[in-house]
């Protein structure tokens, strides 16, 4: 995009190091596009859209029994915000200026696992949402403006705490990944920086410094939406498919029918 090119996309294959269960598999396929001059409600609409389409037009039907539940996705998808739907869940209110001293005394006091890495209340913000949150979320829902900290690629909203971010939840799953791209280098290297006092303080899954992509928001990116979406859960979906493993050529393990 750096480049002049307004919209890109890529359909491809990842590999990740992790688990398996019903939702995950080592080996998975995505598409990831971005678009010049959108944002995460650019990003909304093409995603709730695919799915539209896709049940509606190549499915034939727009209800699907899925995970034990009658999913509709005929209808507007629910958006909400993330300290919004943990307040809703369970009373804390996390733009109240709580401390990290202050997050880590509420997170005992609900029973939310901690871990040595987190130095700052974000990080408990969203172990509060994939505890309280993500298993409630049944109909498709946005969860969005996520903490800083776990979002290093994201523009800041107003409030530099949140970042323009969404995930959308089915059943509770997760589908697709979206932001408000971050363009300025300037804050970018700064969120490189913190992500790399993370990976020293424990943190596995905090980000490397990409050079190479800091070059390209020196010479100039334009404003833009980017998502990503899974594909395999999508078609788990469209095809009522409990098991990832179901949808994939070949995958490590099958059930016998």
């Amino acid at each position: 995009m750096g480049g002049g090119m307004d919209r890109v996309y890529e359909i491809g294959r990842i590999f990740r190091n992790e688990g398996m269960d019903n939702r995950h598999n080592p080996e998975f396929t995505t598409i990831e596009l971005y678009q010049a001059y959108g944002d995460l409600r650019s990003m909304m609409e093409w995603v709730e859209g695919l799915f539209h389409n896709v049940a509606k037009n190549v499915m034939g039907k727009e209800v699907f029994h899925w995970h034990g539940y009658d999913i509709d996705v005929s209808k507007p998808f629910a958006s909400i915000s993330m300290a919004e739907a943990i307040k809703n869940a369970c009373g804390v209110d996390f733009t109240q200026d709580i401390s990290y001293e202050e997050a880590v005394k509420l997170a005992k006091e609900h029973n939310v696992p901690l871990q040595k890495s987190w130095n700052s209340t974000g990080y408990i913000m969203q172990a509060f949402f994939d505890e309280f949150v993500e298993p409630t979320l049944v109909q498709p829902t946005f969860i969005h403006t996520y903490p800083i900290e776990v979002s290093p690629l994201t523009k800041k909203t107003e409030d530099p705490r949140f970042v323009d971010r969404f995930e959308i939840f089915i059943a509770g799953c997760e589908f697709g990944n979206a932001y408000s791209e971050l363009n300025n280098p300037f804050d970018q290297l700064e969120r490189f920086q913190a992500q790399l006092a993370a990976r020293e303080r424990g943190d596995d899954e905090a980000n490397d410094m990409d050079m190479t992509f800091l070059d390209a928001l020196l010479y100039g990116m334009p404003p833009a939406g980017g998502i990503g979406v899974g594909i395999d859960r999508f078609v788990m979906f469209m095809t009522e498919q409990d098991t990832i493993r179901e949808v994939l050529l070949f995958p490590t393990l099958r059930d016998d029918k």
